[in-house]
């Protein structure tokens, strides 16, 4: 509101004094009463509410049940087995996540230099948190704002502001500017706290601190903001509910069995719970949480850092990347792309052999000359280990020095004598220099009003006059120019040395942007390849922003460029039916980001934003993926991200988007190789009971089987290597597709049945090898009073066990990709499937042949030729992939679920 107002006005609504300052007594009123210049912490999560956080997941809380069913009727082993599940599963959760309040901290930090400050009639050096509204701050080039403040002086003061509004290019100031109505992202007679003075001096007194500033108020927006779920966590809490339900259902099924079989309500209570951990693969979460933990350190070698791990597989379902162009897209750093001088127009290209003969004539200056000085002299920047002053004029030194010109030389040779600044009147500085005997004035500017004030130019090497003709075409060069969305300035001098910017004599244009990064057009085309559409985001003028959004090929057509103002007067509906054909936002606030990115969610799409400002913060955490520049980004924005870039490429993006959609399938085939072998533990149990037959596993035997045999190739599959080219040659998954897409219900369906139908067939031929021995006829009768004795049952139930530990081992090898015959893939590329079957079968075959293990599991020893028998059963996976492989290759339709790698059947064929 203070931009709305005089510098007198202000002054008296802050009840200050701008010639002394504050008083002490009203500097520790206000303190009590606005508090601290910082922003307020965002509270942490205990270590108590981030383990009930890990807890809170429905195939957690059934595991938990049955631990507490184990414990009552005093099956401490099974109990200790599953709290070991769960304490593994929030261990390795907690130790991968920390991001809570991270955003905020960072916020916190930037607020935090030293500023000079008026009071009491002196000039104190004070910590610019001890700031309060009315305080009168001195402002120098190179400054970082402490606070909101309002000019009540200027001369030639400049603020760079890209970090808060998304804009490049710096702002011009002035005291004595009154706004009409109140800015939406910067007004001119205000600077704000986090950005910095490029150039001038002034004066401003501390209209709003701590939260009340724009910083603040960003801050305040990512409190605000509760952290949203990927679509894996979705997934998988809608797979809890129905695991749940299924435990349910099965221990009620039970239950009336048991009613109806006159059975034991306690064994059945206890077969309950075996069937409840059947029906959960208690690794699950522990697995899907590893090898999310195991994929950073592919992310790393993808140079980008992951800040929330859950978010990793959500890279793969990115439909659309909202980018911000300054510093993302684009360099950061403004670079003259044409000159044009003596009525040739020439690119960066040429500028050394436009420049070659400069200076090279000691006593006559060249056109060419007399522009290298304007550029040089008539400018404030120094070209240091990173520069300093106003990033226009240190595009014009960059220029002169890739061009051979040593910028300290020439300025020890024509000295600056005399100057007048930069004003938003004139829109143009003039400097005076010594040139031999006489002097020099240099004036650059605004075009059109160097233009108004020339009435001499080169013409073919020699100066002549100014025509009307020679004026309209400059001026159309000018306009052409920018509306490619260039910067352009004007050179000119005065021979005389007069500095009345009067008759000068024009020297050319400078044309500059802030061009794109080499590698983003070649991203932004990967993207389109992959089915993701590729937004810019930011709060540069519409005209630049179009410009380079059409040489990187993000829009090609005016009417996909919108404007903040535009959006605010778009209603929601209208706004999400235009959103699809939008391709360019400019001049947006960070609310306008929010409002563009949750747009998108509502149209069910899932986004990632890019950014390295402090207004890009809220979007990267309203964001499916954040994703901040860890070079040249704030704090604020790697704080609010989910993964930063630590080579600031934005084809970095691509490289990520590739490891994430690589990533969830490995993840997609451990859910699908576990959840079939666990339907098999199902089937084999319930099909048992209803029969009326003793239960072939124990709690024991399923907690084995699903923790050691199950979890290593499930690991495995989550490390396995995919092809990624052909991933990336797919439009990407939806946000709301369930595992279970593309065949993955069949695949668990048809394998379950398999390992089921094997393990009760390797049950029963137990008491049917007893019942053929002794001559008996095959009936159900004979096998259920064969099953009555304990070594039978015992027997059977080791073979049960044997089959089913083991059958799923090599059922993971299958599952690597269920469209290649198992003799055509590369199985030295995943050595820790190998590993694991090794490690399986030895742990299953310890089981049955350590005594002190055959004890506590309660199965039997084994002759060799058991084992064999039951090897070769446990092959049967295997045989069932590659029919199904051969079906593939038949040409007959059967959707099973795919690592997605398009050229395999082509290949088999």
């Amino acid at each position: 509101m203070y931009e709305n107002r005089s510098v007198s006005e202000t002054i008296r609504a802050l009840e200050t004094d701008a010639e002394r300052g504050l008083g002490a007594a009203k500097i520790a009123e206000r303190r009590t009463k606005y508090g601290p210049n910082r922003l307020k912490d965002q509270e942490k999560k205990s270590l108590a509410e981030r383990i009930a956080a890990q807890l809170n997941d429905p195939l957690i809380l059934i595991l938990m049940v049955a631990m507490a069913i184990s414990m009552m009727l005093h099956e401490f082993g099974d109990a200790i087995i599953i709290v070991a599940v769960v304490a593994l599963n929030a261990a390795v959760g907690i130790m991968q996540e920390g991001k809570a309040g991270r955003a905020v901290e960072a916020l916190k930090q930037i607020s935090e230099p030293r500023t000079t400050v008026l009071r009491d009639g002196m000039h104190h050096s004070i910590p610019a948190q001890e700031l309060v509204p009315g305080d009168i701050v001195v402002l120098e080039s190179g400054n970082r704002v402490p606070a909101d403040l309002r000019l009540i002086e200027s001369i030639g003061l400049s603020a760079e502001e890209s970090t808060l509004t998304g804009e490049s290019v710096p702002v011009e100031k002035e005291a004595g500017y009154v706004e009409k109505e109140s800015a939406d992202t910067s007004s001119k007679n205000m600077v704000y706290m986090s950005t910095y003075v490029t150039k001038g001096r002034g004066l401003g007194v501390v209209t709003a601190t701590g939260m009340d500033t724009r910083v603040g108020h960003i801050a305040d927006m990512l409190h605000g903001h509760k952290e949203k779920l990927t679509p894996l966590q979705v997934r998988l809490g809608e797979l809890g509910k129905v695991l749940s339900a299924l435990a349910v259902g099965i221990c009620v099924l039970l239950f009336v069995v048991a009613l109806l079989q006159k059975r034991d309500v306690g064994d059945m209570l206890l077969t309950s719970v075996s069937l409840a951990v059947a029906a959960v693969p208690e690794g699950l979460p522990a697995i899907v949480t590893i090898v999310l933990a195991l994929s950073v350190s592919r992310m790393v070698k993808a140079k980008t850092i992951v800040r929330r791990l859950s978010a990793v597989e959500t890279l793969g379902a990115v439909e659309v990347v909202c980018s911000d162009k300054t510093g993302t897209l684009t360099q950061n750093k403004m670079t003259v792309t044409e000159c044009y001088l003596d009525g040739k127009l020439t690119e960066k290209a040429g500028f050394a052999e436009l420049f070659e003969s400069a200076f090279s004539d000691g006593t006559n200056r060249s056109c060419a000359d007399y522009f290298l000085l304007g550029c040089v002299l008539c400018n404030d920047a120094q070209i240091d280990e990173e520069g300093t002053g106003d990033p226009t004029e240190l595009a014009l030194l960059h220029m002169a020095q890739d061009c051979g010109i040593k910028a300290a030389r020439l300025r020890e040779r024509h000295p600056r004598i005399n100057e007048v600044g930069f004003d938003s009147e004139r829109k143009m500085m003039t400097t005076l220099h010594r040139e031999g005997s006489g002097q020099t004035a240099y004036t650059k500017g605004a075009a059109e009003r160097i233009l108004e004030n020339c009435g001499r130019c080169f013409r073919g090497g020699c100066m002549t006059t100014l025509t009307v003709t020679e004026r309209e075409r400059l001026l159309s060069i000018q306009k052409r120019l920018m509306g490619e969305g260039r910067r352009v300035l004007a050179l000119a001098m005065e021979p005389e040395g007069s500095m009345k910017e009067r008759d000068m004599v024009f020297l050319g244009f400078v044309s500059m942007q802030d061009p794109v990064r080499p590698e983003a057009q070649a991203a932004v085309q990967g993207f389109a390849q992959a089915g993701v559409s590729t937004v810019m985001i930011t709060g540069d003028h519409p005209d630049t922003a179009f410009s380079i959004a059409r040489q990187l090929g993000i829009a090609s057509r005016a009417e996909e460029c919108i404007t903040g103002r535009e959006l605010d007067h778009l209603k929601e509906q209208t706004f999400l039916q235009r959103l699809p054909q939008l391709k360019v936002f400019a001049r947006v606030t960070p609310e306008h980001k929010v409002r563009i990115v949750e747009g998108y969610r509502s149209l069910h799409k899932t986004v990632a934003m890019t950014g390295d400002g402090v207004n890009d913060a809220p979007s990267l955490q309203a964001a499916d993926i954040g994703i901040a520049m860890g070079q040249g980004g704030t704090d604020v924005a790697r704080g609010a991200a989910d993964f930063v870039l630590m080579d600031d490429n934005v084809a970095t993006i691509h490289t990520a988007i590739r490891e994430g959609r690589g990533i969830y399938e490995n993840i997609r085939k451990s859910v699908l190789f576990l959840l079939s072998s666990n339907l098999g533990e199902i089937l084999t149990m319930l099909l048992t009971i209803v029969a009326g037959l003793p239960v072939p596993l124990t709690a024991g035997f399923i907690l084995w089987i699903n923790l050691i045999t199950d979890s290593l190739p499930a690991l495995a599959l989550g490390v396995d290597d995919n092809d990624t080219e052909s991933l990336m040659r797919e439009p990407p998954r939806k946000g709301d597709e369930s595992l279970f897409a593309r065949g993955g219900l069949m695949c668990v369906i048809c394998y379950g049945l398999v390992i089921g139908g094997i393990s009760l067939a390797a049950f029963l031929k137990v008491p049917y090898d007893r019942i053929v021995m002794e001559g008996l006829p095959v009936s159900l009768h004979n096998i259920l009073e064969g099953l009555k004795i304990t070594a039978v049952l015992a027997k059977a139930q080791t073979h049960a066990f044997t089959v089913l530990g083991i059958s799923q081992l090599f059922h993971a090898i299958g599952m690597r990709d269920v469209n290649r015959s198992v003799f055509r893939m590369d199985h030295r590329s995943n050595p820790q499937m190998l590993l694991a079957l090794a490690v399986g079968i030895a742990l299953q075959a310890a089981v049955t042949e350590i005594p002190f293990l055959v004890t506590l599991f309660g199965t039997v020893r084994l002759r060799m030729e058991e084992w064999l028998r039951l090897l070769a059963l446990s092959v049967t996976p295997l045989f069932v992939h590659e029919l199904l492989v051969l079906v593939g290759m038949a040409g007959i339709s059967v959707r099973r679920p795919s690592c997605r790698h398009a050229e395999s059947r082509e290949q088999e064929a």
